[in-house]
């Protein structure tokens, strides 16, 4: 089972819309059971939130199921946990490797810290584009699977 955490700054938009987009995807093609996903934040700002309004309205447009979702922070243990952690932009990786204990140099090194994309994920909290983001976390979440399913470690359906 590949293990796979999204998180952003308050786990209220980008990162909880990558986990459902993500868990879409993966009940469409019958590989659920091969995937465990989650997301976080690394912010203490937004903890035991639900899902942003407009995230929630935007998926919801799209035909994307969503669950009782409460923003919580990253963890030390979520590290552990995780296959690997994908992060929506370059400022969370200076507050995921502050709130984790570790330099960027040693998330660099150990390669479980990645970008969801070469470039940072649309932020809607600050531009109210919500099909934007919507339409980054969908390409990110298609290179995941598609990057799973290249190596072996996924392959058709369960």
């Amino acid at each position: 089972m590949l293990k796979i955490l999204f998180v952003c700054h308050g786990n209220i938009c980008r990162s909880t819309m990558a986990e459902y987009v993500m868990k879409d995807m993966l009940e469409k093609k019958g590989l659920t059971a091969l995937f465990e996903i989650d997301s976080a934040a690394t912010s203490r700002e937004e903890i035991g939130n639900p899902i942003y309004p407009p995230a929630r309205k935007k998926l919801l447009e799209e035909g994307v199921a969503i669950g009782t979702h409460r923003a919580r922070q990253v963890t030390k243990a979520d590290y552990k946990y995780f296959d690997k952690i994908y992060i929506m932009d370059h400022w969370n990786l200076r507050n995921i490797s502050r709130v984790l204990g570790l330099t960027e140099k040693q998330i660099e090194f150990e390669g479980k810290i990645e970008m969801l994309l070469p470039y940072d994920v649309a932020d809607p909290w600050y531009t109210g584009d919500f099909d934007a983001t919507y339409q980054d976390v969908v390409k990110g979440c298609e290179n995941i699977l598609n990057e799973y399913q290249k190596s072996g470690s996924v392959s058709g359906t369960a």
